[in-house]
């Protein structure tokens, strides 16, 4: 079966044949979370969406590296203008905690739930602060370049040099003569020769809580230099795939080609890939914005906007049945669909097993095999996929009704078909057990915490009591707060 994987290019703007640089090889970088807080649904996107590629290309016979790094230090407030206070930093104030444990404590958070997503583990995972040389040197290869320079302890790239050569913009379609009007407000606030300029390296305030020493005096690495000394350090000077969200096009990507192509005098990556947002009531979801649901708040129910708990399978599914370079905009409604299109799916593989042959066949399994490779080889096209799947949920139920026949060979073919897009590829798994369980913890939790706040009130505090520790024997704290009471997983 031909099989070309077709995949859209975010900087030229157009499908093309992937053509990995050195078959049977391939080399993927995705730029990973910041952790300071919990991951959310605008998390699990793009974790998904390259999940399915990295699941795709190995199906393929691809032996792929894939990067994903975390991002521990470096990410500021204020990210197009690369000022404020580092997030890991103010969240470590706000917690009262050291910035290693707020980054420890949410990359479990992260690594959990991606678990409970079923993505498969990156080849590697980089983190920013183990880094901090590898930075330095790609610095340096700057300076002597002579697109950055040091300026107050601090080193920023020079973008209006850069742009004299290069093509700043490309990717984001950003002009020069936009940003310099976007940023004049900010004109003098740094030591920078123009306020659109980045920073490689700040220089670190007394007292600043995470810092190292470098050429240029005791400071930290900018938040876009990370991902353009790591990709090149795992996968070479040139690679074959960067992907991210579609947020991170500018600054951040944008970014990266400037620091690889000054550094390296070529662009690092052949194929830019990137999956556009998950919006609420048409809005960006962003934990910035504050209009972000977590991932153990969507398993568990746990928020004012949920009406009931939603499985990891369920997100998956959702996530999926839209093509990554689609919005997809959340409610409560189109979480509920993807619930009873997840059940429908599996429930039908369940009737597969149940299956008699015939001497003929009604179906036509193995143009349906073909037209589930044509929807992924169209620039993993999932939502056609899952079409094609449905209609051989179709066939499954018809058999079994007794209204359509296949043969035996043609019933295996179709308990291939399942194993491959529906297990292996798009990475979905029954719940008959603990994902069920799952997504019933938490309405059971609010219930009892719900008969528990009633003892209270009547001054039941024995009762209140017991359940308080009787949840914390099952591993559940219970924290009471003056807004209300809140609970989380041990």
């Amino acid at each position: 079966m031909q099989n070309t994987l077709y995949i859209y290019n975010s900087l030229t703007r157009r499908k093309e044949e992937f053509r990995p640089l050195n078959p049977p090889f391939a080399g993927i970088y995705v730029c990973g979370p910041t952790v300071y807080s919990d991951a959310h649904l605008g998390h699990a996107r793009p974790a998904v969406v390259f999940d399915l590629l990295y699941r795709y290309l190995m199906h393929l016979g691809y032996r792929v590296r894939y990067v994903r790094n975390i991002t521990d230090v470096g990410h500021l407030q204020d990210e197009e203008a690369g000022e404020g206070e580092d997030k890991i930093i103010r969240k470590a104030k706000q917690e009262k905690l050291e910035p290693m444990e707020i980054v420890q404590k949410y990359m479990n958070t992260f690594h959990r739930n991606m678990e409970q997503l079923n993505t498969l583990p990156p080849s590697i995972e980089p983190r920013a602060t183990g880094h901090i040389i590898e930075q330095q040197e790609f610095i340096m290869k700057l300076i002597g370049s002579g697109y950055a320079y040091e300026s107050n302890g601090s080193v920023y790239f020079d973008v209006a040099k850069y742009s004299t050569a290069f093509n700043y913009g490309k990717l984001s379609g950003r002009v020069l003569d936009e940003l310099q009007a976007d940023t004049r407000s900010l004109e003098g606030k740094e030591d920078k020769k123009h306020p659109f300029d980045f920073a490689l390296w700040k220089k670190a305030e007394p007292g600043h809580l995470m810092q190292w020493p470098s050429p240029w005096g005791k400071g930290f690495p900018g938040w876009h230099l990370e991902c353009s000394a790591m990709s090149v350090k795992y996968l070479g000077e040139v690679f074959d795939i960067h992907g991210g969200g579609m947020d991170l096009m500018f600054p951040h990507h944008e970014c990266e080609i400037a620091q690889s192509t000054a550094a390296l005098g070529k662009e690092s990556v052949r194929y830019w890939m990137h999956n556009n947002m998950i919006t609420i009531n048409g809005q960006k979801m962003a934990r910035s914005l504050g209009n972000f649901i977590t991932l153990d708040e969507l398993f568990s129910g746990r928020h004012s906007l949920l009406e009931q708990a939603y499985s990891p399978m369920t997100i998956r599914f959702f996530i999926l049945q839209a093509h990554y370079r689609s919005t997809l905009d959340f409610s409560n409604d189109a979480l509920r669909a993807a619930e009873k299109g997840l059940d429908r799916l599996m429930k039908a593989h369940e009737t597969l097993g149940k299956l008699k042959p015939g001497s003929s066949s009604s179906a036509d399994i193995k143009s349906l095999e073909s037209g589930c490779y044509e929807a992924l080889n169209d620039d993993l096209n999932s939502p056609v996929l899952l079409a094609h799947l449905f209609e051989a949920v179709r066939t499954i139920n018809a058999v079994y009704d007794g209204t359509e026949s296949l043969t035996e060979d043609d019933i295996e073919r179709l308990k291939k078909l399942y194993r491959i897009f529906v297990f292996d590829i798009l990475g979905l798994r029954e719940e008959t057990g603990k994902g069920i369980k799952e997504s019933l913890t938490g309405g059971l939790i609010e219930l009892l915490l719900d008969i528990r706040n009633g003892a209270r009130n009547r001054k039941d505090f024995a009762t209140s009591d017991a359940i308080r520790d009787g949840l914390k024997k099952l591993g559940i704290t219970v924290k009471d707060r003056k807004e209300g009471v809140d609970w989380e997983l041990e």
